[in-house]
């Protein structure tokens, strides 16, 4: 089921529901490019243990109005005009990849909303101490991220060079696109069902244009707008050691940043994963609090 919302400056924020219809809320935080497109068996199970998932396109992706110079902490401005169109006082939510840091700055400014928040993957902020950032990247994310460091305008091209090559790609392309960044554990699920919601989550999120990517990859990149220590909610943070999108430090050292917080740092898992193997056990633990 398909909704818009209208934010109080007057932008549209475009929001899908999956799952129960009538369940228990859980606001999903998608990866980067985002799309309020959700994988299947995240909403069938979802709707098997009786939660109504709900997800939204980031400001300039699909069907959301864009929102130049956002930060990351903007993003629980948005859930909560999500919140008050779908008349929701209090939901769980995940986030994954890109969409972790907003899962966590949605844990630490919206207290009086969010009871508890999973995050799987979540990449940690850039220079944080103690952190080699880079440590165990594939080469293209670390490309990518140099270039936006080192030349705006080039990186800005790239984006858009790469939002035309997704939108062109079959599942096989994509994947062969992605071969720096995958580790065998990664590329054993990046088949059949996965593949093809990726490139058709990927098409969705891209088809107006690359703008809510190139913000995503702004607001990634600087301040995030919170603080960790503020978050008083129930945090499952869920990182695997086999993940060349966003390496296994940042989840090691995001889990001693987050305070109370509950780490499963994985051995055998990566980063995809994570989508296609652990959502049913994050499922669990959101509803325990709901």
């Amino acid at each position: 089921m398909e909704r818009t919302v209208r934010t109080p400056d007057g932008r549209t924020l475009a929001v899908d529901i999956g799952g129960d219809p009538a369940g228990k809320p859980v606001l999903v935080h998608m990866g980067t490019p985002n799309s309020r497109r959700m994988y299947g068996p995240a909403g069938q199970d979802a709707a098997e243990r009786g939660l109504r998932l709900i997800s939204y396109d980031r400001p300039g992706y699909g069907g959301s109005s864009p929102q130049p110079g956002r930060i990351v902490a903007d993003c629980a401005a948005d859930v909560r005009a999500i919140c008050a169109g779908l008349h929701i006082d209090r939901l769980a939510m995940w986030g994954i990849s890109g969409g972790g840091p907003h899962v966590l700055a949605c844990a630490a400014l919206l207290p009086d909303l969010v009871v508890a928040a999973a995050s799987l993957a979540s990449p940690a902020p850039f220079g944080a101490e103690g952190l080699d950032f880079f440590a165990g990247m594939g080469q293209a994310n670390v490309d990518d991220i140099r270039l936006f460091f080192t030349d705006e305008v080039a990186a800005r091209a790239q984006t858009d060079k790469e939002r035309d090559e997704m939108l062109a790609a079959t599942p096989d392309e994509m994947t062969d696109g992605l071969k720096s960044l995958l580790t065998p554990t990664d590329a054993a699920v990046l088949t059949g069902q996965l593949a093809e919601f990726l490139a058709y989550s990927a098409r969705e999120g891209l088809a107006l244009g690359s703008e809510g990517w190139w913000e995503d990859n702004c607001c990634l990149a600087g301040p995030w707008g919170f603080k960790f220590a503020d978050i008083a909610v129930p945090v499952l943070l869920l990182h695997g050691r086999e993940d060349k999108f966003v390496p296994f430090g940042h989840g090691e050292w995001l889990a001693g940043q987050i305070p109370g917080v509950e780490a499963r740092l994985l051995d055998h898992d990566g980063h995809l994963t994570l989508l296609a193997h652990r959502v049913p056990e994050v499922h669990a633990w959101l509803a325990g609090y709901l």
